[in-house]
């Protein structure tokens, strides 16, 4: 059966445009990107450190110091830790998810639909993919600055001098990309600021109260507990806590997949989402 004439265009047309869920097209164009955002984020950075920063602080002494005197210690796979040890060691988890995904969502979507930054750089010789990439990796390194703030005054408050801490700090490099990667997807659905709130009340706090952060998975009902044991936040947890605690993590490699999972399906995930909203 031959086509009729009138749709012969538009099935040419459909079967000319390139599928958005094709493979990311990458190339060193992402870093002119990623210079932009640091230069123009060097303007605030102070502000925005301290914003980053103040409130893990503020957990980290009310629960840390406040609950942690009523609790004392708390056992980690049969070794007792201090109760702000542990509270230290999951919250600059947490810290690293909220930093990477605030500037994956707020950051991200203002200058892709408020600002139109995205389309004036599209302008140039830069892809939609460039720009992504961009995107994510910043978010992520913004994640870095907030975290080594943290360890650094987890460092002076003496909290933990373990060695393992420069391990730690390479796998929260980790954390901070693969939750801006699954930041991006939201900002790729997100009409307005407004959608960014499912996010935050249906996704992270629920995860921040189910991995571990502030009390022992150990204590969740079987169910919940199997759950909360393939969210990535209770991945990352599993890899840091035994690195505060001088000590290598047990399965590091299955805790490790699992996040690098989460980052390559969160980003492919993204970028088709982009492309879909850009008509790319």
């Amino acid at each position: 059966m031959s086509t009729p004439p009138s749709l012969a265009p538009m099935s040419a047309a459909i079967l000319d445009s390139p599928s958005v869920w094709r493979p990311p097209e990458l190339s060193m164009r992402w870093w002119p990107v990623f210079l932009r955002n640091l230069l123009v984020w060097r303007k605030l950075a102070i502000p925005s450190l301290i914003g980053n920063i103040a409130e893990p602080l503020i957990w980290l002494v009310a629960f840390g110091y406040g609950m942690g005197a009523l609790v004392g210690e708390v056992k980690v796979d049969g070794t007792a830790v201090p109760y702000i040890l542990f509270l230290a060691s999951g919250s600059v988890c947490m810290s690293a998810m909220n930093a990477a995904s605030f500037e994956a969502l707020y950051s991200a979507f203002s200058r892709m639909h408020v600002q139109k930054t995205w389309d004036g750089i599209m302008n140039a010789p830069v892809g939609l993919d460039d720009v992504v990439l961009a995107e994510m990796l910043w978010a992520g390194f913004k994640a870095i600055f907030t975290t080594t703030a943290i360890l650094l005054v987890m460092l002076a408050l003496g909290i933990s001098h373990s060695p393992k801490l420069v391990v730690a700090w390479f796998v929260l490099v980790g954390v901070g990309i693969t939750f801006s990667c699954i930041a991006l997807i939201f900002n790729a659905l997100a009409k307005g600021y407004d959608f960014f709130t499912y996010y935050f009340t249906l996704f992270m706090t629920p995860m921040m109260f189910l991995s571990g952060v502030f009390f022992p998975l150990e204590q969740l009902p079987g169910v919940v507990r199997t759950v909360a044991a393939w969210l990535p936040l209770s991945n990352a947890v599993a890899l840091v806590r035994p690195l505060f605690m001088d000590q290598w993590p047990a399965d590091w490699w299955l805790h490790a997949l699992v996040l690098v999972i989460y980052t390559v399906a969160a980003y492919w995930v993204a970028l088709g989402l982009t492309r879909r909203r850009f008509k790319a």
